[in-house]
């Protein structure tokens, strides 16, 4: 019996987040599939991606669009139209670019969030479109892709996203019903662990520090969490993480905040394994950093909204606050401070979020639509 042909597909692989994790998990459920993106930053993401197999875009050749692919929107459209994949079942994992690749075969598509910088512009950009060069121009594109967006999503045979947010958001785009599939949060910790030098004087406090570990973006509210700290001058907060709002968030700074960024899976295991919380301050569409504190039995701090409903339980796993303000981050702080933890509880609620039930879902769906009968495209 010939195997199916099996390719994953993802919009670029530049940096080091929960979407990118989501595509090791898909190659570690797929081992044979080809990975096609239209950029791959070997040093920006994670370094596992080093060894399977890639194919980029001839956009790749142009080292400060791997660096920065917010550069390259203008022509990420034409590219994205020319990247074909000849396989019988295309996975994509996408947020805006991969679900438009056209394929040969049958389409599943895994929908971390309908195009923030067509549907959130301001959110996205941290600012009205028209403050900026670049949100000028995508002003411009705007209408032009919005049609194209809309078409790339209903070549999709199968459609899925991560989080019940992200369905009512695709609803709403797309006008059509996709069930979530929530993606794997736990990490391995068993590996060896490294102390951090920023942090590494607090570890030995009874307090230890807190952490945030964050894109430094200007929607992830990482500056609310940092000017949070100015009123806790008792409490120390470790931001990893890097990004365009790295000076800016370093100049509010009080002392007891320092920031890492280039951090190895050895220094991160430390920091999550000695923070006494993480605080999770943004809008997310899921958010995995949560679950990856609360593998080392970390409890969280967290924004009520987004994909934190789906996986933060009130006294369970983490606190909630209701408005990402530095001060109504404070007291939440002083209330988890405030709150006896069970930290077994905590990494039972984190296991029910595995990679395991993550690929067994995946495989099924992909399954299924192998032995459906192909429409034509």
């Amino acid at each position: 019996m010939i195997r199916p042909r099996i390719a994953i597909a993802h919009d670029y692989l530049t940096q080091r987040g929960g979407a990118e994790r989501v595509v090791l998990s898909l190659a570690r459920a797929f081992p044979d599939a080809e990975i096609h993106t239209l950029l791959y930053d070997r040093d920006g993401t994670y370094p596992e991606f080093a060894d399977l197999r890639i194919r980029t875009s001839p956009l790749n050749r142009v080292t400060p669009l791997r660096r920065d692919h917010r550069k390259a929107l203008p022509v990420l459209r034409a590219f994205a139209d020319r990247m074909a994949i000849d396989a019988d079942l295309t996975i994509v994992s996408t947020s805006g670019w991969a679900h438009a690749f056209p394929v040969s075969g049958r389409k599943l598509v895994y929908c971390h969030s309908p195009a923030r910088w067509l549907y959130l512009a301001d959110e996205y950009l941290g600012a009205h479109p028209f403050t900026s060069f670049r949100g000028t121009a995508l002003s411009a594109l705007q209408p032009s892709l919005v049609r194209w967006d809309q078409t790339a999503a209903r070549t999709a045979d199968r459609y899925l996203s991560n989080s019940s947010l992200v369905s009512r958001r695709i609803k709403r785009v797309y006008g059509f019903s996709v069930p979530p599939l929530f993606p794997p949060g736990g990490v391995e910790t068993s590996g060896d662990q490294q102390p951090l030098p920023e942090a590494a004087p607090w570890a030995e406090s009874p307090a230890a520090f807190h952490l945030v570990v964050s894109r430094l973006m200007p929607y992830k509210n990482v500056d609310k969490a940092v000017r949070a700290f100015s009123l806790l001058p008792d409490e120390n907060l470790l931001v990893i993480g890097s990004g365009p709002e790295k000076d800016a968030l370093r100049s509010v700074a009080p002392t007891n905040v320092a920031f890492a960024e280039g951090v190895s899976d050895a220094q991160m295991r430390w920091a999550y394994a000695h923070a006494r919380t993480l605080i999770a301050a943004s809008f997310e569409d899921f958010g995995l950093t949560p679950l990856e504190a609360n593998s080392y039995g970390t409890p969280v701090i967290a924004l009520r909204a987004g994909g934190y409903l789906d996986t933060v339980v009130e006294s369970v796993n983490g606190r909630f606050f209701d408005v990402s303000t530095p001060d109504a981050i404070a007291r939440a702080v002083l209330r988890s401070n405030d709150t006896i933890w069970d930290a077994f509880r905590i990494r039972d609620h984190a296991d029910a979020f595995s990679e395991e039930r993550f690929i067994a879902s995946m495989r099924e769906h992909a399954s299924q639509l192998l032995a459906e009968t192909p429409q034509p495209r």
